[in-house]
Formats: C-alpha cells, structure tokens, sequence
C-alpha cells in the first residue's frame, strides 16, 4: 500500500524548508511506538466511541533521518553539516554530552552511523525496528540511508542488520547544557 498524498508531501516539504532556518536546534521525534492492530493501540475498543482514547502520537524514531536527510541533504535544502548539526551535534550540546558526544576526536566516545547518501528505496514496514506493526510512511521513497552504525568501536547495524550485543550500551552521565 503506498500513500503519496499531496498533504503529506506539502507537509514534508514545510519541514524541510524549516529545517534549514536558525530554528529549531534540533530535529527529533516523539516517537511513540503504538501498534496500529492491538487492543490497547490505536484500534482500541474505547477509540471507536471517542477520540480520546486513541493512543497518542505515531512511530518514527527509524524514519526521521533518512527522511530529513531525503529532503533536506538530498534535494539541496540543507547542507551535510547542518544536518549533522540537527541530528547530532545539538543535541550532545543541549544534554551536557558535548564534545564527547556529537562529534569526532581523539578520546571522544562517537557513535558513527555511515549513509551511503544515492541509496534509493521505499520506507517498508517490513525492513523496519520500532517495536510498532506499521509506519505513517509506508511507501515514501528516500534518497540516502545508514548502512553501517559503530557504537562504542564496534559495528551495531550492518545492511539493516542488528548485529550489536544486547545491552552493550552505557549510560552518560551529562553536565551543563553548553546553550544555556
């Protein structure tokens, strides 16, 4: 099933263009994993009364890169650097994490995630890790994806693989936001 509406494509397009302004900071998600056909997801029983009570929110912590970096990087909209800035960089400073985090050096604990940027493809439910039995973005072509990702010195996700130990993360602790 592919949705190629054109509300959904002026609504990317808006984004987009947004993105490339002095804001937001940050370009993320409120990535809420919900399963579409579950009792307590968004086809609950109470939903089909009211409104209220569908969960809130779609999937989209898988999807929101490689649709920024489609958009944006991709068409011209935005600048490698600045979707770096975006998607990493800011967000390491906004957390108390910069620089170890959202840049790379010598001592600095970067997670790298390598995108062969003229990889062209659908966004499939099927190729996707959310923990959600759909995505609002079945069928949206992306120029640009992450095929390697390195944590920590060693390879996490290859060629859409999960291939990284489970529980081999670390927790941070953050000081001082360094944009306040």
């Amino acid at each position: 099933m592919r949705n190629t509406s054109a509300r959904r494509r002026r609504a990317t397009s808006r984004a987009s263009r947004r993105s490339g302004r002095a804001s937001p900071p940050t370009f993320s998600s409120d990535h809420c994993p919900f399963r579409y056909d579950d009792p307590r997801g968004k086809l609950t029983p109470n939903a089909r009364t009211s409104f209220r009570w569908v969960p809130n929110g779609i999937p989209g912590v898988e999807t929101r890169l490689p649709i920024l970096f489609s958009e944006g990087v991709s068409k011209g909209r935005i600048t490698l650097q600045k979707f770096v800035e975006l998607t990493a960089t800011n967000h390491a400073r906004i957390y108390g994490l910069y620089p170890r985090k959202g840049s790379i050096g010598v001592g600095f604990d970067a997670d790298i995630a390598l995108w062969d940027p003229k990889l062209k493809k659908p966004i499939r439910q099927a190729d996707l890790h959310h923990g959600s039995d759909y995505t609002p973005w079945e069928g949206f072509d992306v120029t640009g994806w992450p095929v390697t990702t390195i944590a920590r010195g060693r390879v996490v996700c290859d060629q859409g693989r999960i291939v990284g130990a489970k529980g081999a993360g670390e927790v941070l602790s953050r000081g001082r936001s360094s944009l306040i």
